[in-house]
């Protein structure tokens, strides 16, 4: 099955695109596009592979892998010293079919309570090769890798090499993982690709329009189905009835993975949702908040204009109360940094907006930027690359970009941030948390 590419996904593959071809602007030149890398599995049937975790919870891990082995149990074992497995735990797995394709086992076990700043060795389903894991710290500072669009292909390899060439604790990807674009065996490639840096520190995922996969026409398979199924987040655990939205608290931090593609008004689940999470941050105690989406609320960029405005519309009044750090964006395959914002003003109370959606993918740069440059944007680049988040105590970050070379990343541009919630002059009117609660 991974092997040959049927004629029927190949013409879905095709439609996907000039779907997408036909809402992009008529003067927008796309670079041609970048070789796959498909990464096949040669090990039994019964031996993890696709191995990532995720963080689940306060103090307790989520590690997920796929076998082709349907009897393998869902079960690690783990500890803190090679081949020496103290403790276990055992979760569920599930499977699920898409139109002649049916995937593997896709196993989700939830380990812990854990130490922070701890190594720990593991092994998937009471055999194979051994893996190993840092958990994050408990306090600053701690270090985010943050990488969107990222694909399948030799600039995304070198992106993945210049990430784990320097240690970081978290990485955080804002949509467009797999670019399987309904191809199954995408996203098993996918999973083995990314296998050596996922299994090794928490990827925290939200989706992008890659991960749709849904023909509107005929209303078939459901949206996400292959995007829920192997990249389990930590929904429940943060009170959000979708996989697509999210968040989670690590060393001082709150991030919040929001979902461009699922309802958003006002009246949607992920609205409310949204305000009850920000009402509930107690910012002495996680003074940064930091949100992903994946279509940019900003951008000047010829590629994707306007696509993120009615979210922007319906949402940016409630980041900017609740005085939100950061917002990472991916979609546009280039890099842009906006300085703090709102309603489309520089304000210095509002989020830096920061698009990163240049990790590799297959379908090239976007090269053109409108112009002039709006007075909000203040660096811009279509270069792959990568960006790095530090946080260094309560009120202060080091944001940098590093443009991927042939042989090492070039830090391309960098920024000092101050957390809002240390900031004199947005902290003399009302606390969002205080007025966000009184609205609930």
């Amino acid at each position: 099955m991974e092997k040959r590419f049927s004629l029927f996904f190949m013409v879905t593959l095709f439609l996907l695109q000039f779907i997408q071809f036909c809402g992009a602007a008529v003067d927008y030149i796309r670079p041609s596009a970048r070789q796959l890398s498909f990464r096949a599995h040669n090990g039994s049937d019964s031996e993890p592979q696709q191995v990532h975790i995720s963080l689940a919870g306060k103090d307790y891990m989520r590690v997920s892998w796929i076998t082709t082995d349907k009897q393998v149990k869902s079960i690690v074992e783990y500890g803190k010293s090679p081949g020496i497995y103290e403790s276990s735990a055992t979760g569920e797995s599930t499977s699920y079919k898409y139109f002649f394709y049916s995937s593997d086992e896709i196993h989700h076990v939830k380990i812990g309570p854990l130490d922070p700043s701890t190594t720990y060795y593991y092994r998937c389903g009471g055999a194979g090769p051994e893996f190993s894991f840092l958990t994050p710290p408990s306090t600053f500072p701690i270090e985010f890798a943050i990488v969107g669009d990222l694909g399948q292909t030799e600039w995304t390899k070198s992106t993945l090499d210049h990430v784990g060439a320097m240690d970081y604790d978290v990485f955080l990807l804002p949509g467009d993982l797999s670019y399987a674009d309904t191809q199954q065996p995408l996203w098993d490639s996918f999973g083995r690709l990314v296998e050596p840096y996922a299994s090794t520190r928490p990827w925290m995922v939200t989706e992008g329009n890659h991960e749709i996969e849904a023909f509107p026409i005929i209303n078939y398979p459901r949206r996400f189905k292959a995007y829920n199924a192997r990249w389990l987040m930590p929904y429940q655990e943060s009170g959000s009835k979708s996989n697509l939205y999210y968040s989670f608290d690590v060393a001082g931090t709150h991030i919040i993975m929001l979902g461009s593609y699922t309802d958003f008004d006002s009246e949607s689940d992920q609205y409310k949702w949204l305000q009850a999470d920000l009402a509930n941050v107690d910012r002495q105690k996680t003074p940064w908040v930091v949100v992903l989406l994946h279509a940019p609320w900003y951008n000047s960029n010829q590629a994707h204009r306007g696509e993120g405005e009615s979210m922007r519309q319906a949402m940016e009044e409630v980041l900017y109360k609740a005085r939100v750090d950061v917002v990472f964006a991916g979609h546009v395959h280039a890099y842009e940094r906006f300085t703090r914002v709102f309603d489309n003003n520089a304000d210095p109370c509002g989020p830096v907006y920061i698009t990163i959606g240049d990790g590799g993918n297959r379908e090239g740069l976007a090269m053109k930027f409108v112009n002039p440059s709006p007075s909000i944007s203040v660096y811009r680049e279509p270069s792959f690359g990568h960006g790095r988040l530090r946080m260094h105590n309560n009120t202060h970050a080091q944001w940098s970009w590093h443009r991927n070379n042939e042989t090492d990343a070039v830090t391309a541009d960098e920024l000092w941030l101050e957390s809002l919630s240390s900031s004199t002059l947005c902290n003399q009117v009302e606390m969002p948390s205080k007025s966000l609660k009184d609205e609930l």
